[in-house]
């Protein structure tokens, strides 16, 4: 059974989110689980400057409504590596919109544990600071 993790902020729900969900468990198989990981409020404003429009308890309530999504938990850090260790999945999952430095320290860390990364394609044109420019714009 493949246990997988994501994470992800998740501000503002979009499609890009639910694609890299649904991926994340169509690789965790009908028999995995997939764990996600929903960044802290301060991981974020640490990591981008800026605190998310939907707080902390928000997107983890949101995070566990999602279908894909068998069970989520709180990411203290911006990267996944302490709930990776905790959970230890054999299955981690990135994005490449992630710098490869991040991304080889989880091939690391997850070749140390005996599981491996996965680096799914970055959604373009799907993003919370893009929803977030139009509505400014109008």
């Amino acid at each position: 059974m493949n246990i997988v993790y994501s994470y992800l902020v998740l501000d503002i729900i979009h499609r890009g989110h639910l694609l890299f969900l649904k991926n994340s468990k169509a690789i965790a198989g009908p028999d995995g689980r997939l764990i996600v990981g929903i960044v802290s409020d301060e991981a974020v404003l640490e990591k981008k400057g800026k605190i998310p429009i939907l707080n902390f308890s928000e997107r983890l309530e949101l995070a566990n409504s999602i279908q894909y999504v068998d069970g989520v938990v709180g990411q203290q850090n911006y990267t996944p590596y302490e709930n990776v260790k905790n959970i230890a999945p054999n299955i981690l999952m990135e994005s490449d919109s992630h710098d490869e430095a991040q991304i080889n320290e989880g091939r690391r860390l997850m070749k140390e544990m005996g599981g491996r990364v996965i680096v799914m394609p970055y959604f373009h044109g799907q993003s919370s600071t893009l929803i977030k420019s139009k509505i400014l714009a109008v």
